[in-house]
């Protein structure tokens, strides 16, 4: 089966984290028999934005095409404006940027359906060539589209809406993101799917659980996008608290963002200098180790559309503290294999961590069943098998 892949988001030299789940969701198709190819949209960097900022001019360096892992990656540029401006319109300029390397592909190989990571604006261009190449196309939903392209504005929630109107199917990474596309659109019913994430299983291997019993220093660390909604500031106030009970606990922050000097800041005033350590955004192997050094794994992230990274902890055997009724409720469940606390609430993050301090052989054994959870069920591997169920079906109902 040959599968034409669209994703703005997906490695490149401006960024080789960026979409690394499409590409280790390639990489099993693959694997289990799949010929794929990627178009990964770049937006036009054009005179003077490259001179106001760094991120557009190294748009400028990225290549036209690559080959990851042996996987034909193309980077066709489209018109994005900078800060959102005219987003309920981006889908249209992104098939008009990429039309002409989608045409040239497909002369090629022939392929047999089209699958967009995120509706708008990736599966608004690659409705238009469903309609042109009478192809099966498939939207897998992240988060983006049912956490903030939906209540953008009107224009924005209709584009969402033609690209869930004329999908053969639509895959979310949660039970979480369906229910908010089943309230939005209940006419989606029949054609909308759970395949959760997961992680390359060669990650855990590469990076084995380390041990930390011996270790009076107990590290919490967290993973993120600096972002007021990833819940890194109630990390550092549950710290405040907890360090007068344990005075060498250290927490680790690993990711950039617009709220990093924010936090800097917030640091000084819970007089936190000293026990906090921001390393900024570290390649992902890098990433792995740190967190595979790490006792404690807390994200308490309020509008999580699933969060891969909670796996990645968990299969180090981790105790991961996460948000109830967020996306990775549908894998953690609470004092079995994680811990689950109330949002935006930080006695109830103090009393979790208190706890898993308190009990160290009871978390240890929540770690090894976290670690279980995802080996079993949470690979990529798994995913891709689950993918290819629905690849099947369309491309059968096609005929």
């Amino acid at each position: 089966m040959k599968i034409l892949i669209i994703s703005h988001m997906y490695p490149s030299t401006f960024n080789d984290v960026s979409g690394i789940f499409v590409h280790h969701q390639a990489r099993e198709l693959i694997k289990i028999g799949c010929e794929v190819k990627v178009v990964s949209p770049v937006p036009l960097a054009v005179f003077p934005i490259t001179l106001l900022s760094s991120k557009w001019k190294a748009y400028l360096e990225i290549p036209k095409s690559n080959i990851i892992d042996g996987i034909e990656v193309y980077y066709p540029r489209y018109i994005c404006f900078p800060k959102g401006y005219f987003f309920e319109y981006s889908g249209y300029f992104m098939y008009l940027g990429i039309r002409k390397i989608v045409d040239k592909i497909y002369k090629q190989y022939k392929f047999d359906l089209i699958q967009a990571h995120v509706a708008l604006p990736d599966g608004y261009a690659t409705m238009c060539f469903n309609k042109r190449y009478k192809k099966p196309l498939i939207v897998t939903v992240h988060g983006q589209d049912l956490q903030h392209t939906l209540y953008r504005n009107k224009k924005a929630r209709e584009s969402l809406r033609q690209v869930f109107l004329i999908a053969d199917k639509i895959i979310t990474v949660s039970s979480k993101l369906r229910d908010i596309a089943l309230n939005a659109f209940p006419f989606c019913n029949d054609k909308i799917f759970v395949i959760n994430n997961g992680i390359p299983i060669e990650a855990i291997t590469r990076n084995e659980c380390q041990s930390r019993d011996g270790c009076k220093r107990k590290t919490i660390i967290s993973v993120s996008f600096l972002t007021p909604a990833k819940g890194i500031d109630l990390n550092l106030k549950a710290i405040s608290v907890l360090i007068k009970k344990y005075p060498s606990i250290k927490y680790v922050v690993i990711g950039d963002g617009l709220e990093m000097e924010k936090l800097k800041r917030l640091i000084i005033d819970l007089g936190l200098n000293g026990c906090v350590e921001f390393l900024g955004q570290l390649d992902h192997n890098e990433t792995m180790k740190k967190i595979a050094e790490s006792d404690i794994f807390s994200l308490p992230s309020w509008n999580e559309g699933f969060g891969v990274v909670y796996l990645e902890a968990m299969a180090f055997g981790k105790p991961v503290i996460a948000c109830a009724g967020e996306g990775i409720t549908d894998v953690i469940e609470h004092g079995k294999n994680g811990f689950l606390v109330k949002p935006k609430d930080v006695e109830d993050l103090v009393k979790t961590i208190d706890y898993i301090l308190s009990n160290p052989e009871e978390c240890k054994k929540i770690g090894k069943l976290a670690q279980q959870t995802v080996i079993e069920n949470y690979t990529w591997k798994k995913n891709a098998e689950r993918t290819l169920t629905i690849y099947e079906e369309v491309v059968q109902n096609a005929k």
